[in-house]
């Protein structure tokens, strides 16, 4: 009976005792493999899958160290480059260039005959250009407004006349007259005389002293004759 009892006691004890955890491997402690029931089949392992034809490639090359860079540098310009870059601010230079760039491919074998024939060639087109344009110009004109610019031109040739005494007529083929001019002041309201003398041409000497001509204006025919003698008006008496 005592060891039935004894056996009862240590059943209740066990009951009321907490679960025990499974205890844990200790660190660095290399785990063992567990080993699979009899009933399951063990895993195969599957081949790894094989390598493509470029790989093989791309290792050797990395072995041999011809790899390029990912990334490509920066290919800095070349001397020749920098040296023909516009200058900003120098307008001496910028006109080189651009006549560098407008000239042709075979400029520099050119001969100076060549040359001057183009240059014939441009000035020619040009000039059909502007006398092309200037037609077109008077086309567009009115008949009104070119008979207005006719009579202005006509008006604006119109020579003129002065009468005067002849005061001189030593020189030959010229005469000194004499004009004479008066008019009222504005101001003081006085009549004021004044004059001043021309050289005139006369071709045949018909004039002389004290006679009262008139005279036309001309071209210039000396360094002081721009008028000539038109008619005698009245003889000196």
């Amino acid at each position: 009976m005592a060891d039935e009892e004894t056996q009862d006691d240590a059943t209740e004890l066990a009951a009321d005792a907490p679960p025990v955890a499974p205890e844990e491997p200790a660190a660095g402690a290399v785990p063992q493999a567990e080993v699979p029931p009899a009933d399951e089949e063990p895993a195969t392992v599957e081949p790894a899958a094989e390598a493509s034809d470029d790989e093989p490639a791309a290792v050797a090359d990395e072995a041999s160290g011809d790899t390029e860079p990912e990334e490509e540098s920066v290919s800095e310009p070349s001397s020749e480059t920098a040296s023909d870059e516009v200058v900003p601010g120098n307008p001496k230079e910028r006109r080189r260039l651009a006549r560098q760039r407008a000239a042709a491919p075979g400029a520099a074998s050119r001969t100076p005959e060549q040359r001057q024939e183009e240059r014939d060639a441009l000035r020619a087109r040009n000039a059909k250009a502007r006398s092309h344009r200037r037609h077109k110009v008077r086309a567009k004109k009115p008949a009104a407004t070119a008979a207005v610019e006719t009579a202005e031109g006509q008006a604006r040739g119109t020579q003129k006349t002065r009468q005067g005494i002849v005061v001189s007529d030593k020189a030959a083929k010229t005469i000194t007259v004499r004009i004479d001019t008066s008019r009222r002041h504005l101001r003081y309201q006085k009549i004021v005389r004044s004059s001043k003398t021309l050289h005139a041409h006369d071709e045949h000497d018909e004039a002389h002293e004290g006679d009262l001509v008139r005279l036309l204006e001309t071209r210039p025919l000396s360094a002081t004759k721009r008028w000539r003698l038109l008619e005698i008006v009245e003889r000196a008496r």
